[in-house]
């Protein structure tokens, strides 16, 4: 090749680098897209908001996805009424901030109601399914938007982006539709809904590295902090009033952090001096086991746990 075809060439590559899309812009690209195509193609969609960081990502990509205007889209929180205080509190600030509509659907409300029953070991978290399938029957949500990703337990793995679900909000895997070039699909028949998952293809370490880039503020429970914890099933849990600590589980402080927030009597804290977003990333690049693995018990009780609760219309 010539010094002048060479030169040409040189000159094509740099141009070709300077357009080209870093892995969280991609990431970031694709989630807008779904969001858009939701609103094009959905008359109620909703979006699934705890106030945990994936959710939080969630919203910051739906406010990208449609700015300057207002995010089309109500949120909705289940409530299991053992939530961690420092998350609903950031919740409802969010809520407020940004001018958005809330419903909460409560699982306090259908116990007191003798609807559902306080487990044995006090997780609320598998009494969660009811309230939600109700709240999206009452307000005819037709697409439920929710910040699972394929990277933290195998039964996401398994969900398209558009998760189709029947009228009683359950998943049938055998009418899940491919999704090529990512062409989604979002027919469904009345009273059937689909679950969108915008961050299905990012990963922890993802969510986190986006969080830095973007400046997105978290709970503060995510980073480092003194804690009073207990030990149980080999990770540290909060005492509250769901029944914990029993005898023989004494409360010692430690200083943690959560990876993943959920109901109080399920998710564990992990040692961790990480005060930084800086910090976080680094413990989360040399983890070798996922967020969920390592924290939720709920995901413990048997093998299929996730996917028991999929056909159900949990997730």
């Amino acid at each position: 090749m010539s010094d002048t075809g060479s030169t040409a060439f040189a000159a094509v590559a740099d141009t070709a680098d300077q357009y080209a899309l870093s892995h969280l812009d991609a990431l970031e690209s694709e989630a807008v897209h779904i969001f858009r195509e939701v609103a094009g193609e959905f008359e109620r969609p909703v979006i699934l908001f705890s106030g945990g960081k994936d959710s939080i990502v969630m919203l910051h990509l739906a406010l990208k996805a449609f700015a300057p205007a207002p995010v089309p889209f109500t949120l909705l929180h289940v409530d299991t009424g053992h939530n961690f205080p420092e998350v609903l509190e950031y919740r409802d600030r969010a809520v407020a901030r940004h001018g958005l509509r809330l419903h909460v659907a409560s699982v306090q409300d259908y116990i007191d109601r003798g609807v559902l029953r306080e487990r044995p070991d006090g997780t609320r978290n598998p009494l969660q399914t009811v309230p939600l399938t109700e709240a999206i029957q009452e307000h005819r949500f037709d697409a439920v938007f929710g910040g699972g990703r394929r990277d933290e337990e195998k039964a996401r793995a398994k969900e398209r982006v558009f998760s189709l679900r029947d009228e009683f909000s359950q998943w049938d895997p055998r009418r899940q539709r491919p999704e090529l070039w990512n062409l989604y699909n979002g027919r469904h028949a009345p009273g059937e809904h689909v679950r969108v998952f915008p961050l299905s293809n990012w990963t922890e370490l993802d969510v986190w590295q986006y969080i830095a880039r973007e400046g997105i503020e978290l709970p503060e429970i995510y980073f480092a902090h003194e804690r009073e914890v207990f030990a149980r099933n080999g990770m540290w849990l909060t005492a509250g009033e769901w029944g914990g600590p029993k005898d023989g589980e004494p409360v010692e402080v430690r200083q943690v952090r959560y990876r993943t927030v959920g109901d109080m009597s399920c998710t564990g804290a992990v040692d961790s001096d990480a005060t930084t977003l800086d910090a976080v990333i680094v413990e989360i690049a040399a983890s070798r086991l996922t967020e969920r693995g390592a924290t939720r018990a709920d995901d413990k009780m048997s093998e299929a746990a996730m996917e028991d609760r999929k056909r159900e219309g949990y997730f």
